[in-house]
C-alpha cells in the first residue's frame, strides 16, 4: 500500500472510532482521539489533506478498498489498467465516479447471507440485518477474544459470512486500537470493510461477565458483534446510537439477561429496539 494511502486508512479508522466515542464514551477519549487525528492529518501532503477534508464532510468513508475490480463504496467497475496501478501503489488514486481514494487490500471476509425474497414482506428495524439464529443467550466464552470468536463462528456456521478466521483476526485487531466496551456492561465489537451484502449483527449474553478491555471498570455481559460493509459505515453509527439508547435502560438490559432461549432473546431485542432502530 502507498504510504499516504496507509495514513488515510488509519486516519479514517480513527475518525470512525471518534464518531463511535461521541455516542458511547466520555470526553477523555474524545480529547485523545482529536489529538491523534490532528497529528496524523499533518502527515498528509497538503493537496491530499484538502481532498480528504472535502470528502470526509460528505461521508465517513473517504478511502475504500477495491474489491474484485469494483469501488467498494459506489460499485463502479474500474478499468483494469487503474486496478493494476492501484495494486502497484506507486501513487494514490481516486474513483472516477465517487472521487474517494482507493487502495488494494488482501481479501476481507465476505458477507454472503441471502437477502429476503421478493415475495417476502420488507423487514423492519433490527430484523433487517439480524436473525434469531444469530442469538446466543448463554455464551460459553470466558474472555473477550473467545466471545468475539464464538459470535463470528456463529455467523459463519449460519452462512452469513465466509473466511471466519479472517473475521476473528479483524475483530481482535479493532479491539487493540481501542476497546469497544462501554458503560452498563455493553460492548460493540465489529469488523469494517466486509465485502458484499449488508450489515449483520449477532448478540451474545454472558451472565457472569467478562473483562473486555483495559481501563473498563464494568464487566461486559451483553456483546453485540457486527460486520459492516463499506457502504453501511454511516448507518452503523445510527445503529450504534439506537442500541446504546435502548440498553441504557436497566429494565431493557435485565430483559436481555433473563432470556433463556434464542427465541426469547430475539423477541427481547426486537421489542426493546422497536422505537430506536429504524
Amino acid at each position: 500500500m502507498h504510504p499516504t494511502a496507509n495514513t488515510l486508512v488509519q486516519l479514517q479508522e480513527l475518525l470512525l472510532i471518534r464518531d463511535e466515542s461521541k455516542i458511547s464514551s466520555g470526553t477523555t477519549k474524545l480529547e485523545k482521539l482529536d489529538k491523534s487525528v490532528g497529528a496524523m492529518s499533518k502527515e498528509l501532503p497538503q493537496e491530499t489533506r484538502v481532498l480528504f477534508q472535502k470528502l470526509h464532510k460528505k461521508d465517513p468513508s473517504f478511502i475504500v478498498p477495491v474489491s474484485e475490480g469494483v469501488c467498494a463504496a459506489c460499485g463502479l467497475k474500474l478499468p483494469i489498467s487503474l486496478v493494476q496501478e492501484i495494486k502497484l501503489a506507486k501513487e494514490i488514486y481516486q474513483c472516477p465516479s465517487c472521487a474517494r481514494f482507493l487502495y488494494f487490500t488482501l481479501a476481507m471476509p465476505r458477507r454472503v447471507g441471502k437477502g429476503p425474497r421478493r415475495s417476502e414482506p420488507r423487514k423492519a428495524g433490527v430484523a433487517r440485518f439480524s436473525a434469531e439464529v444469530l442469538m446466543i443467550p448463554r455464551l460459553e466464552a470466558k474472555t473477550r477474544d473467545a466471545a468475539i470468536s464464538e459470535l463470528a463462528v456463529l455467523m459463519g456456521e449460519n452462512g452469513y459470512v465466509d473466511n471466519v478466521d479472517k473475521l476473528i483476526d479483524e475483530g481482535l485487531r479493532r479491539e487493540q486500537i481501542m476497546t469497544t466496551a462501554v458503560g452498563h456492561g455493553l460492548a460493540f465489537p465489529h469488523v469494517r470493510r466486509v465485502e458484499g451484502g449488508g450489515l449483520t449483527l449477532a448478540l451474545g449474553i454472558t451472565p457472569k461477565g467478562i473483562k473486555f478491555g483495559p481501563g473498563t471498570k464494568d464487566l461486559t455481559k451483553i456483546v453485540f458483534f457486527m460486520v459492516i460493509p463499506t457502504p453501511a459505515s454511516g448507518f452503523y453509527l445510527k445503529l450504534l446510537a439506537g442500541l446504546a439508547e435502548s440498553f441504557s435502560s436497566a429494565a431493557a438490559r435485565k430483559a436481555l439477561m433473563s432470556a433463556k432461549t434464542q427465541k426469547d432473546l430475539w423477541k427481547v431485542l426486537i421489542k426493546e429496539t422497536r422505537s430506536t432502530v429504524k
